[in-house]
């Protein structure tokens, strides 16, 4: 598989070329190329077993491929493996951390590791602390941290030297809400002039934060490119929900035939009114429209025509899981929510 062109403008600096690791019989990455840009924020997603976790330790050159090839700000990975880890930021699923240190002297080590000058580490850790809301927490013992702090610390030591690349695993599994907006907007930050790939089963932060996205299946890409085209491969037409209200309650399956046979409209699917956003007792009910262009005009002027009451239409644009549920499973793989890895 060829990776794909850069979008206009953005420098190439992860490049990920026919990458395949096997493990026995067992192929857990096959053929997967992609590429990520300066400034970018590079969804990379897919479900349980997908091999995820797999390519992106073989990117950061944590694990060495059975073929293929790739390269991280024009060092080969494999090598050029130390330059790459010094231009390489990593959070794994499971940050890397001593139970029994405490925050300070886990990151002082981390400093040292990272080859950071002695006279910079004081304020280097500080001003990493500050930002992922670690701020007088220096002597707390890593083993006494709940999860969401843990997942704070392994984001500390993954950009604490500055890395033009960075690779993270899952970094807002863990956290209350008010801390993944914060650690969303760190990642915002980060990403200005570096390039940051994102792995993650939570689709809604790929969608809040990234512009491109790669899906990964059974260890193969199945399908990449920006939000708005994979949105687009969900179905051809435009989507749109109505409410409407037959005056006779006698009448109301007349509503969908009625709609069905106007030249503007495709598909008509009565919705189920128990759904938690679909109709209520005052008779109103739900369809689901399918039509090439924009149907309401039409539609409007049949209920004004038939005397039906209109409450609401409006347009409904596939949202990314619906994306992946449907090229995940147009591929012939096991479709999933993203509940796992």
């Amino acid at each position: 598989m060829t990776a794909p062109p850069p979008p206009a403008g953005g420098d190439v600096v992860v490049q990920a070329v026919g990458l395949r690791r096997r493990f026995g019989d067992l192929v857990a990455v096959d053929d997967v190329s992609f590429e990520a840009h300066r400034g970018e924020i590079l969804g990379f997603i897919g479900p349980n077993g997908a091999g995820k976790t797999t390519s992106m330790r073989m990117v950061t050159g944590y694990l060495p491929a059975t073929e293929g090839k790739a390269v991280v700000a024009g060092f080969d990975v494999f090598d050029d493996n130390m330059e790459v880890r010094r231009r390489v930021g990593y959070l794994p699923e499971r940050p890397p951390l001593y139970p029994e240190l405490t925050i300070g002297s886990y990151l002082q080590f981390v400093a040292e590791l990272r080859g950071i000058e002695r006279g910079r580490r004081d304020r280097r850790i500080g001003e990493v602390m500050d930002r992922v809301g670690l701020s007088g927490w220096e002597d707390r013992v890593l083993g006494s941290l709940s999860k969401g702090y843990r997942q704070r610390v392994g984001l500390a030591q993954a950009v604490l030297h500055d890395p033009q690349v960075l690779v993270l695993d899952e970094p807002t599994s863990g956290l209350d809400p008010a801390q993944v907006v914060d650690i969303r907007e760190f990642i915002r930050d980060l990403a200005r002039e570096r390039t940051v790939i994102l792995s993650t089963h939570i689709l809604s932060e790929v969608e809040r934060l990234c512009r491109r996205a790669v899906l990964i299946a059974r260890g193969r890409v199945v399908a990449q490119g920006s939000l708005d085209a994979l949105r687009a491969r969900v179905d051809r037409g435009t989507r749109f929900r109505v409410e409407l209200r037959h005056p006779d309650a006698g009448e109301r399956a007349q509503i969908a035939p009625l709609i069905g046979a106007l030249e503007e409209v495709e598909q008509v699917r009565p919705l189920d009114p128990a759904d938690a956003d679909a109709g209520d007792d005052e008779g109103f009910l739900p369809f689901e429209i399918r039509a090439p262009g924009d149907p309401r005009t039409a539609i409007a002027r049949l209920a004004t025509a038939r005397g039906w009451t209109l409450r609401a239409m409006e347009r409904r644009a596939p949202d990314l899981e619906e994306a992946f549920l449907h090229i995940v499973g147009k591929e012939g793989h096991t479709q999933a929510r993203g509940e796992g890895r």
